[in-house]
């Protein structure tokens, strides 16, 4: 199983699939990790100067899972899904011959997530099937799919975290609050954890189950009630 996750900046494959990779990770998956930006933008002072420290936090992340960053390298802001970066992304591609994308979605927050994952669809065309996770805060995301990755809570925080130039606790708790109610979504026990993730079908792509780590287990709802007693 080969596995292409793709984030706009440096730290988003963290935040937003990191314990879908870690699970993936447990089952012998070859990951590769491309980043689509070089990260300027994202803080204050000497941007070149900001562009070695995240690519530095970054490799320390994927080197928990013992993968190494691709770092495509187009400026941070200003990312358009345009013939330059379809065409690396399609390259990428076959390189790696995947046999799944992750990305962003298509109606994410920020314009260089929409952006990427509009290259991503256009270039992947029918050689592979992409996955889509979910948004920040899950706003307008309606999942298809979940990955359990209560196992993998830790690393995860210990990826963003490498993020240090990030004020990285922010998103820590981000995270956590979301794969939380994403798990309940699950009918899932107290404290578990789930990433969400959105697919649609393309042709010949109609079922990917087949290519995902487990989802959280199935349990059927069994509604508490109190016994009231004969107060007489």
């Amino acid at each position: 199983m080969k596995v292409l996750a793709l984030g706009a900046h440096p730290d988003d494959i963290e935040i937003f699939m990191f314990g879908t990779m870690a699970a993936y990770a447990a089952q012998g998956a070859e990951l590769t990790f491309a980043i689509a930006t070089d990260g300027a933008r994202g803080g204050k002072g000497d941007p070149s100067v900001l562009v070695r420290v995240r690519r530095e936090e970054a490799a320390a992340a994927a080197a928990l899972l013992g993968a190494t960053p691709r770092f495509l390298d187009f400026p941070d802001g200003e990312l358009v899904a345009d013939a330059a970066l379809i065409g690396t992304l399609n390259a990428l591609i076959r390189e790696t011959a995947a046999d799944l994308v992750i990305t962003h979605a298509p109606n994410d927050y920020h314009a260089d997530h929409r952006a990427l994952s509009d290259g991503v669809r256009i270039a992947a065309s029918f050689a592979v099937p992409v996955l889509h996770a979910d948004t920040m805060g899950g706003t307008g995301f309606s999942p298809t799919h979940y990955v359990d990755i209560s196992a993998y809570r830790d690393v995860k925080t210990q990826a963003i975290r490498a993020h240090r130039s990030q004020m990285p606790q922010q998103y820590v708790d981000r995270a956590r609050v979301q794969n939380e109610f994403r798990a309940g979504q699950c009918n899932g026990v107290v404290g578990s954890l789930a990433e969400a993730f959105r697919f649609e079908p393309t042709f010949p792509f109609a079922d990917i189950r087949g290519l995902l780590p487990p989802a959280p287990p199935v349990r059927p709802v069994t509604p508490q009630t109190k016994i009231v007693g004969d107060a007489g």
